[in-house]
């Protein structure tokens, strides 16, 4: 019975070690999203020489993410753009080996370059080689991909990805959901600037319909737009706050938004007052 018990205990650990199952779907023509994995939304864009690739995931999801691809195209990744630097959304980058190009915004690499995963000789291969400031077009025609990068946020190199021709765009962590965003200040993420690198994002970017969002189901534009307010009027309330004297754990329970923001969820709304607060210091 003990023997049982310990086989029954070890099998459960094993299937806790392996990456959870990955399921892809179809958000337009050439353009899949795979979610899954406890991590980051990839998505897979079909070009006419290869596909390309956003986000990688944690570590050990590179196979289930290759899998699924090979599900819907025989044609090779070329290419990995990294939307920014946290593990869930680079962890698998060195599952794709050969003729890969890594791109991500420069303030990315040299986060990623502080990762114990992209410190050894093999590690650095998978670094983006591709970096840029502002803005950076890739591929041309209907493969054409626009990268932009408005500000800080949820790090200081976030990455937006927008498919052109599809009239769509991966937003990465950036909007990961409809709720309190996560503000990562260790990687120069800030609350302060994150409503208006949104407000610069929702100005600045023409012709998105569909949008993928970090962590949450295929969405619209306008519910990109939305989150850009509740963020806005989150801060806004929150630096009233301060002025009122009143504590980061006060502002946090006491804090009232529109009604159209009842239903976005505040599990982190307290971390990130508190980090507002900091800022405003």
């Amino acid at each position: 019975m003990g023997l049982l018990l310990v086989s029954a205990l070890a099998l459960v650990f094993a299937q806790q070690q392996q990456p959870a199952s990955l399921e892809i779907q179809k958000v337009k023509e050439n353009l899949y999203v795979i979610i899954g994995g406890n991590s980051g939304n990839t998505a897979a864009f079909i070009t006419d020489k290869g596909v390309v690739v956003v986000d990688t995931k944690l570590p050990g999801n590179g196979p289930g993410i290759l899998e699924k691809i090979k599900s819907v195209t025989d044609k090779p990744v070329t290419m990995v753009i990294n939307t920014h630097t946290h593990g869930d959304h680079v962890g698998s980058n060195t599952a794709f080996t050969g003729a890969v190009e890594f791109v991500a915004h420069e303030n990315c690499r040299t986060s990623m370059e502080k990762m114990d995963m992209f410190k050894t000789d093999e590690g650095k291969k998978f670094l983006p080689e591709k970096t840029y400031y502002e803005k950076l077009s890739l591929l041309s025609g209907k493969n054409k991909i626009d990268l932009y990068h408005f500000g800080r946020g949820h790090t200081n190199g976030d990455t937006l990805v927008v498919f052109t021709a599809l009239k769509t765009m991966h937003t990465g962590d950036l909007f990961a959901a409809k709720g309190a965003p996560l503000i990562d200040a260790n990687n120069g993420g800030s609350g302060v600037q994150y409503p208006k690198t949104l407000a610069r994002a929702a100005a600045g970017i023409r012709n998105v319909e569909t949008v993928i969002p970090g962590h949450s189901a295929v969405t619209d534009w306008n519910a990109f737009k939305e989150f850009g307010e509740y963020v806005a009027v989150m801060v806004a309330a929150t630096g009233q706050a301060k002025k009122d004297g009143k504590t980061a754990e006060q502002a946090a329970a006491e804090l009232k938004l529109p009604d159209k923001f009842k239903d976005y969820n505040t599990n982190r709304l307290k971390d990130d007052i508190t980090k507002i607060y900091a800022e405003l210091k």
